[in-house]
């Protein structure tokens, strides 16, 4: 659906919840406008939710509301990151990329970048211990989905031998106030060469010379689950997290009944942390049962 020019999602069958197509690298600047839109819209919107672009930490709106948060990682130049921002581990991981005769650098969108997308996404079923919702997809659904956003998106390559092993989509708003992360993935058969800081260390020098002042690298912590593996990562390579006001407007008596229970959370949000632990090793010993072979190499 689109609305006033701003392109609208819209999920769910008994409860409707809409949100812009490009939630989290998209923002509003007058949200009245699109909810008035979609009031008088044909199609049934029982919820809609959007959030505040850093650095607006303060709730601006008076709509119902719930605390997002991103981890993100302010940016003046590629300097202060590297001797203020990160530690001596950091370092020597980007370090290591380069000894390991890994290139990195801004590449052209073209059908050799999605190829080498699609040898990345094909390498492995899992990731982090559960299915990858990426496997298994063709050129041409692989180039239709990171065609997006292009005219604001820069792409950056990591290379061995001319071959791409890891690559990042960087997406800025329409501002230029932030960059997400909205891809970053490396083969994990050349894990032990540090693609991945490598791709960060890129990503903020890319930053640093547009002069965005903020690079994203989605959240910091989902749901109940506060800390892991990832989120060390991300604090080690300077990301921080930030929490914003994310709104959700009730735009029809389900909506309302919806947003008062809390049904419109979803519900690993509900569930307390040591369930989800509980469940995510299960998942793990299935998934290691069924694949095996995929468990040891990915």
């Amino acid at each position: 659906m689109r609305i006033g020019g701003t392109d609208i999602r819209i999920k769910g069958g008994l409860l409707r919840i809409g949100r812009l197509e490009g939630d989290r690298y998209e923002f509003l600047e007058n949200p009245d406008l699109v909810l008035d839109g979609l009031r008088q819209a044909r199609i049934r919107v029982d919820l809609f939710t959007f959030v505040q672009r850093l650095p607006e930490t303060s709730p601006k709106y008076a709509y119902p509301m719930e605390w997002d948060n991103f981890a993100a990682l302010p940016v003046s130049t590629f300097e202060r990151w590297w001797t203020k921002q990160i530690d001596n581990k950091t370092r020597n991981m980007v370090r290591r990329a380069e000894r390991k005769g890994l290139e990195v650098r801004e590449v052209t969108f073209d059908d050799a970048l999605v190829r080498g997308i699609c040898k990345i996404y094909n390498e492995c079923p899992l990731r982090q211990g559960k299915r990858y919702p990426h496997y298994g997809k063709d050129f041409e659904t692989v180039y239709k989905a990171e065609a997006t956003f292009l005219d604001r998106s820069v792409f950056i390559g990591a290379f061995l031998d001319q071959t791409l092993i890891g690559f990042v989509k960087l997406t800025s708003d329409e501002t230029r106030t932030q960059a997400g992360l909205m891809n970053i993935l490396s083969l994990v058969a050349h894990k032990d060469k540090a693609p991945t800081n490598a791709l960060i260390a890129q990503a903020v020098r890319s930053c640093a010379e547009r002069g965005i002042p903020y690079l994203v690298y989605a959240s910091f912590a989902y749901g109940n689950k506060q800390q892991d593996g990832l989120s060390d990562f991300k604090r080690n390579n300077g990301f921080q997290r930030i929490d914003l006001p994310r709104y959700y407007v009730p735009l029809s008596p389900i909506g309302w009944v919806a947003c008062h229970l809390g049904l419109h959370k979803k519900f690993t949000d509900r569930v307390p942390e040591p369930i989800l632990a509980r469940l995510r090793q299960l998942r793990s010993a299935w998934y290691k049962h069924k694949f095996p072979s995929a468990m040891e190499t990915c």
